[in-house]
């Protein structure tokens, strides 16, 4: 690595909601660019110092968000030197990092902004359904199977055959999750959950109930990163990004490799931590994205943290609740505390606040150590970033 060009990030935001819509009144543009100036003001950097672009979203499609990068980057006012603009669906930011560390570390810009915004609740455009079945989905859309909870209801069912477990294990999770929330005060939902709660919510696809599925809000955030030698001269605390991964395997869940298993995300999550050089004893809290309970069990196991087919055991006795071994989706998740569309921005964000310490009742203590994760599609792509506190050798 080139001396001190080692990347950081050193900036973060995200908008606050009120009852799962944008709190204040602006265009998903707009969010965009509240979420990127108070990131770059929190780092003591401004616009103009911003030569690095990454976005990526389901706006403007079609339309102007065919071209995001391009899109925002007119809309910030600015001329990016370095772009992306790669969509692999949830995961697509912890990819983003990848990608601006990358460019950080060879020289291709200097100040890198991730950016996410999502309107989806107050569209009330969440549903997949009328788009025409074309290329691949002309084998899946036709044919009426929910989307995409009916793909990740599929992966459910095989591993219970395979594995025995069970919807109460999967329900650990869920209550688990609002548990975290309970602490996070932005979060959305934050009344009691039991597992009978769970267990006794609508069932959606069977076997996942309504309380094993994600929460449908608007939101937005940002990520500003920058190199080592350039974050010495900037006002936050900043947390470096030690290592990554990234994989997919499908969009059609009939393609997928095994329903049972997540392949991309232990070829992503083993590279991420053979290039950071840690082992899962060192990771003090991990972020894996939640869109449901499933993903959680599926991503523990692929992840290394337990044996396949172990999940619905590691889970079990609230261990990933607060004050459990296992500090898990320590905002509240997309579970319960946002979840608009392409969660992993947010993983991204709690992680970093933790390990600044800035979490409040759901600081975890001593956090030094961070895993975040996470999946797009339908069980299709992984990306996985570790990221470690302050400036570490």
């Amino acid at each position: 690595m080139k001396n001190g060009r080692e990347p950081v990030i050193v900036g973060l935001a995200d908008a606050p909601l009120e009852g799962g819509r944008f709190a204040k009144n602006a265009s998903v543009l707009g969010h965009c660019a509240l979420v990127a100036n108070e990131a770059l003001k929190e780092a003591g950097l401004s616009m103009k110092d911003v030569d690095g672009l990454l976005t990526a979203g389901m706006w403007g499609v079609p339309g102007p968000g065919q071209l995001p990068t391009v899109t925002l980057g007119e809309y910030l006012g600015i001329m990016p030197m370095f772009v992306d603009g790669t969509n692999i669906g949830g995961s697509a930011f912890e990819a983003h990092v990848a990608h601006a560390a990358m460019a950080l570390r060879e020289g291709y810009c200097e100040v890198a902004l991730i950016v996410y915004g999502s309107d989806q609740k107050s569209l009330r455009s969440r549903t997949l359904g009328g788009r025409p079945s074309v290329l691949s989905m002309q084998h899946e859309t036709p044919y009426g199977m929910l989307t995409p909870v009916g793909g990740y209801a599929m992966a459910a069912r095989r591993h219970m055959h395979e594995y025995g477990t069970t919807s109460e294990h999967l329900a650990e999770i869920a209550v688990s999750t609002r548990k975290w929330a309970q602490l996070n005060p932005a979060a959305t939902r934050q009344d009691d959950l039991s597992i009978d709660d769970v267990m006794n919510s609508m069932m959606v696809s069977d076997p996942l109930h309504l309380l094993d599925c994600c929460l449908v809000t608007d939101g937005a955030g940002a990520i500003v990163m920058t190199t080592a030698e350039r974050a010495k001269d900037l006002k936050t605390m900043p947390v470096s990004v030690k290592g990554y991964g990234e994989c997919h395997s499908h969009w059609a869940v009939s393609e997928m490799p095994d329903l049972a298993h997540l392949l991309p995300a232990a070829k992503a999550g083993k590279r991420a931590m053979e290039m950071a050089g840690v082992t899962h004893s060192d990771i003090d809290v991990t972020q894996i994205y939640d869109s449901f309970t499933i993903t959680v069990l599926l991503s523990l196991e692929a992840l290394g943290f337990c044996k396949p087919g172990e999940g619905g055991a590691f889970v079990s006795g609230q261990r990933t609740a607060p004050g459990g071994e296992f500090a898990l989706n320590t905002s509240g998740g997309g579970l319960s505390a946002l979840h608009p569309g392409m969660f992993g921005m947010f993983l991204l964000i709690e992680a970093t606040r933790q390990l600044r310490g800035e979490c409040g009742a759901r600081q975890v203590k001593d956090a030094e150590t961070a895993l975040v994760h996470g999946t797009g599609g339908t069980l299709s792509s992984g990306a996985t970033v570790i990221l470690q506190k302050g400036l570490q050798a």
